[in-house]
């Protein structure tokens, strides 16, 4: 295990060196001086994806989900209780697939809301369906 981590800024992208022991600290941004483990879910674009779930260290769980969709709507508020609870160790993004639809069928999502977790630049574990704060905790941990 490294000393250190490589996280994405949730604010510019840039990738920042963490030390592993820092995590707690809330560590910021090198370039921006953001907070790079927010504990807040925070927007990703196709343009952003990548750096974030497929080339920095911390686990990231995404939730695809679009504007138009009630279940969505009423797991967003779990989804950032769960952001509170799961940082620093887990980072936690949206990516709104009526925004995004190359993102959704890069990814073959076929119904949203759609938990997607990724952990050393591959998805490792899915969910669909709208999920309470504390099973959608559980459920990364169980993952991880």
């Amino acid at each position: 295990m490294t000393d250190a981590l490589i996280i994405a800024c949730p604010a510019c992208h840039t990738r920042n060196r963490v030390p592993r022991d820092r995590l707690d600290a809330s560590p910021i941004c090198g370039r921006c001086r953001a907070g790079v483990v927010p504990g807040v879910p925070f927007a990703l674009d196709a343009g952003s994806f990548d750096v974030h779930a497929l080339r920095a260290d911390l686990p990231l769980l995404v939730d695809f989900w679009a504007p138009w969709c009630g279940p969505c709507r009423t797991m967003a508020p779990a989804f950032e209780a769960a952001a509170r609870q799961l940082a620093p160790a887990v980072a936690l993004a949206k990516v709104d697939t009526e925004a995004e639809p190359v993102l959704g069928g890069r990814f073959g999502i076929r119904s949203i809301p759609t938990l997607v977790l990724f952990a050393g630049g591959r998805e490792i574990a899915r969910q669909s369906g709208a999920l309470p704060a504390q099973a959608i905790v559980q459920w990364t941990h169980a993952q991880l």
